[in-house]
């Protein structure tokens, strides 16, 4: 297993004047969930991981298209080890409640 994951976005996300077309997540390390007790909510702490992993502002998380955001979380797992999978499994469960419409 390779230690980064690099994704091509669907969509590009625009963020303080720089685009993103691809992120590349590392893997998981304390500190990242360290960075995820300074937010309140399941969601947000998913987002600060991801952020903190890819080296990228919230923000630029917080842009995503949610077929990338939802993508993000099945791919990176396997850098995730058990706690942070189980973190990002809570990204997909929370989008189930999220109505069919809206997605």
């Amino acid at each position: 297993m390779s230690d980064t994951i690099t994704m091509q976005l669907g969509l590009p996300v625009e963020y303080q004047g720089k685009t993103y077309t691809s992120l590349t997540f590392r893997k998981l390390k304390a500190k990242d969930l360290v960075a995820s007790d300074l937010v309140d909510g399941e969601m947000r702490k998913s987002i600060t991981i991801f952020a903190s992993v890819a080296g990228v502002p919230m923000g630029v998380i917080e842009e995503l298209d949610l077929d990338d955001f939802e993508k993000i979380g099945e791919e990176i797992r396997p850098l995730m080890g058990k706690l942070g999978s189980r973190l990002a499994g809570q990204t997909a469960d929370a989008n189930e409640a999220i109505p069919t419409s809206m997605r």
